[in-house]
């Protein structure tokens, strides 16, 4: 039974890094707090590229509200300069987050947002709408559907499953949909669990930033074990400045070595790569997939390959908030206030000034979007910058407008500035963390983080 005199909680929509971290910052100030995840663990996109490390350390990967909820369970951050894979940020941080006294009990996995709305009110209404609190359409893994009520809403949700087309124009190419099967989104695991699918075989992959990099340097590594594996690698622009990066002059050493590499295999010829080129249809050649596209010299084939990974970038969805007033970026669609700071078109130093509640926030009073969704389509987001915002929001949302709008964000420089379109999208971190008797079915107490079998990560998986 909902207890009809208690304060209606902010709603967290992701249970990812910045999903938590806004949870820890608003259970830090005392304020009550709802996290719906669609998955069934938190973090868990994360698994989906849970093989790959990151470029940045460990200490620019954890929340200090989350830390410090998690110091009073005994843990401690493992080496502060050591690059985690997405699985071991899921393994080490966000399951045992997750687990904690604090945060278990207000984690609802296996919960997806379909729409936001104000209650009683459509997009239109403007009388008394501040008044009004949010409804939220919630579906569970059962296909059950109900409707929630919250004094405010964080959308932390995201973009991983909104990849973009390998289309050069934004929509699917002709025969995309028809060759799924032969089609992989993102970063599969060429080494590991997706394996067979690459040993042996020509494997294209399209895309211009670090997704593409590290899906490239894996096939690489399978060619010198796979007798037979061939790789090829298609971009749509002609400058390859960003994805290879600043080098030394990269303030984070991972990320310019990445680059290095690229350019080192391209060099040596142990990557084909095709730049300039627009993919506009996938067809079956008989022999595998063939590519058709334009270049600058006319329209031209490439393949056959046995498999495609696109890379290329992710966009956010916006189906859920259509009902409320969101000021986005015409062509970003992140939010309004980032786009000139952040627009590849103009921007490659992969760095924003400090921003927070006021730039991440909407017309629609209470609602604000944080994390790689605030950017939209743009690329180059670090968890920093997420963290940085869910403190002001928080902050703001507790009435403490001095804390709210002291931000401060220093982000690590690429190397690279200049003012040449740029593709991809970069990412950061996520999952699970030790917990108290009371919510021991979730994990086990670790004073240290040492790095376990993979497991799901926490969260109620039930209605709170």
């Amino acid at each position: 039974m909902t207890d009809n005199s208690a304060p209606l909680p902010i709603a967290v929509i992701g249970a990812g890094p910045i999903g938590l971290a806004a949870a820890a910052h608003l259970v830090e100030r005392g304020i009550s707090v709802k996290v719906y995840e669609a998955g069934a663990t938190v973090g868990a996109n994360l698994r989906d590229w849970g093989h790959v490390p990151v470029f940045t350390p460990w200490e620019h990967n954890i929340d200090q509200a989350a830390q410090a909820i998690l110091e009073r369970q005994g843990w401690r951050m493992p080496d502060p300069n050591g690059l985690p894979t997405g699985d071991e940020l899921c393994d080490l941080y966000l399951a045992p987050l997750a687990c904690t006294a604090e945060l278990a009990p207000v984690i609802e996995t296996g919960a997806r947002v379909l729409a936001i709305t104000r209650q009683g009110l459509d997009k239109m209404t403007s009388r008394q709408r501040e008044t009004k609190p949010f409804e939220i359409l919630v579906e569970r893994a059962d296909g059950s559907r109900r409707r929630d009520l919250a004094r405010a809403v964080i959308d932390a949700s995201g973009t991983w499953n909104q990849p973009n087309p390998i289309g050069a124009s934004g929509l699917p190419a002709d025969g995309e949909a028809e060759h799924a099967d032969r089609l992989a989104y993102g970063m599969p695991d060429v080494l590991g669990r997706d394996r067979s699918h690459y040993a042996g075989r020509r494997t294209l992959v399209v895309g211009a930033g670090y997704s593409a990099a590290n899906v490239l340097l894996d096939l690489i590594r399978l060619a010198a074990e796979a007798p037979g594996t061939r790789v090829d690698w298609m971009v749509r622009g002609t400058s390859l400045a960003k994805v290879y990066g600043g080098g030394d002059a990269d303030q984070l050493p991972a990320r310019g070595a990445l680059g290095w590499h690229l350019k080192e295999a391209v060099e040596q010829s142990r990557i084909a790569l095709t730049s300039g080129f627009a993919a506009a249809r996938l067809r079956d050649g008989g022999g595998g997939l063939l590519l058709d596209g334009e270049t600058a010299q006319g329209p031209r084939s490439l393949g056959p390959f046995d498999r495609i990974v696109v890379a290329t970038g992710q966009r956010p969805d916006l189906t859920m908030t259509r009902e409320l007033r969101l000021e986005l970026d015409p062509w970003l669609e992140g939010v309004k206030a980032l786009g000139p700071l952040i627009d590849p078109n103009l921007h490659s130093c992969g760095s924003v000034p400090p921003h927070g509640h006021r730039e991440v926030g909407h017309p629609e009073p209470g609602f604000y979007t944080v994390g790689v969704k605030s950017y939209g389509r743009a690329p180059t987001f670090l968890l920093l910058t997420g963290y940085e915002q869910v403190r002001s929001v928080a902050a703001a949302l507790a009435g403490d407008m001095t804390a709210a709008d002291d931000v401060k964000l220093t982000l690590p420089e690429t190397g690279i500035c200049d003012s040449n379109p740029y593709e991809q999208t970069i990412l950061a971190a996520a999952c699970c963390v030790p917990a108290p008797a009371a919510t021991a079915a979730c994990c086990a107490p670790a004073p240290v983080a040492v790095k376990p079998e993979k497991k799901s990560c926490c969260g109620s998986g039930v209605a709170a």
